[in-house]
């Protein structure tokens, strides 16, 4: 007991002579940024990455890297209908967003398309005007920096300069791993009709050229990390942690300034990511056309597909109709069943 004794009087002792007593409002910073929400995983997943990414702050920053888990592992059956193949969709990315559009019990048309200014510098009117909040996000960031700049708290202005180093870092990772891979063999000028089935009987049908659905649906957006992705990865992670011990030697007011900070810029990229429709990748714009159809029976949508492909043989490997009932004026087709 004489030990633990000592041991209090000790610390209370540390306590009333330090300078600057613990302050626990100054966790505040470092426990917001470690907070594990995907807002920024949802955004990179959906609108890739741009120049613009280590300017904006938000709670769960160092988790962007898992944009590539958002899709929770699913890879839904699709059929082309235009020649009767059956094959998994492979691209996460892509997965993810055909989750977001679809609805149980309708089916989602989706058209892709070329994409006017795949420049991550020059958006087009529509993707700026989608993309407000994620604007208004980088010029709070900046403003926030310049406010503690102003109250002189040099250990907030480190706090807010790590942060901007992890996005810079996932950004130089992410945009290494992003680099187009594998879309399977070129066939310009075909058009292509996709039939997908999601989880929760979500149906997706997409058109559009064939090569742009490749680049869409094949390989995956987002390649394995090297050995040096993986060191930058770890270090960012390191400095996310890090950063929270920084944080509690910064002033009350620059404590305040980071953590409005963080609060209104997360809001602002949850708000951009409910109103994005559009999925922007390697060029190509893949988007919704008109409101998801109900179906009160999933046979009735497999017979209307039927109809307009005229042909059955996909329906049959997608386990749609029975083999008994299918018709047999394609069997020269080739059949993938899953």
């Amino acid at each position: 007991m004489k030990v633990f004794e000592s041991l209090y009087k000790l610390v209370s002792t540390a306590q009333a002579t330090s300078p600057s007593p613990f302050n626990p409002l100054s966790l505040l910073p470092g426990l917001f940024t470690l907070t594990p929400l995907t807002t920024i995983a949802q955004r990179t997943a959906q609108r890739g990455i741009s120049p613009l990414d280590p300017l904006v702050l938000v709670p769960g920053l160092h988790l962007q890297p898992t944009a590539n888990d958002l899709h929770k592992g699913e890879y839904p059956a699709c059929a082309a209908l235009t020649s009767g193949y059956v094959f998994r969709v492979e691209n996460p990315a892509t997965v993810y967003f055909l989750q977001r559009v679809g609805r149980t019990g309708c089916m989602t048309d989706l058209k892709v398309s070329a994409q006017a200014s795949p420049s991550h510098f020059l958006p087009t009117r529509d993707e700026a005007l989608a993309s407000l909040g994620y604007y208004a996000a980088v010029g709070c960031s900046v403003f926030a920096a310049q406010r503690v700049y102003a109250l002189d708290d040099i250990w907030g202005l480190f706090f807010i300069s790590n942060l901007i180093l992890i996005r810079l870092i996932n950004f130089v990772v992410l945009h290494r791993r992003s680099q187009p891979g594998w879309f399977g063999a070129p066939e310009s000028g075909v058009q292509g009709d996709l039939f997908i089935i999601l989880s929760q009987d979500r149906w997706v049908r997409i058109r559009g050229p064939v090569d742009d659905l490749k680049a869409l649906t094949s390989g995956t957006w987002l390649s394995e990390p090297t050995t040096l992705d993986t060191f930058f990865g770890a270090v960012a992670k390191l400095l996310v942690y890090a950063n929270v011990a920084v944080a509690g030697h910064a002033t009350d007011a620059g404590v305040y300034t980071i953590v409005s900070m963080l609060l209104v810029n997360g809001g602002l990229l949850a708000l951009d990511n409910l109103r994005i429709r559009r999925l922007n990748m390697y060029g190509r714009t893949m988007e919704a056309v008109g409101e998801p159809k109900r179906y009160f029976r999933r046979r009735d949508l497999a017979e209307q597909l039927i109809k307009e492909s005229g042909r059955d043989d996909w329906a049959v490997a997608m386990g749609l109709i029975v083999n008994d009932k299918a018709s047999t004026e394609k069997n020269e087709g080739v059949r993938v069943t899953m």
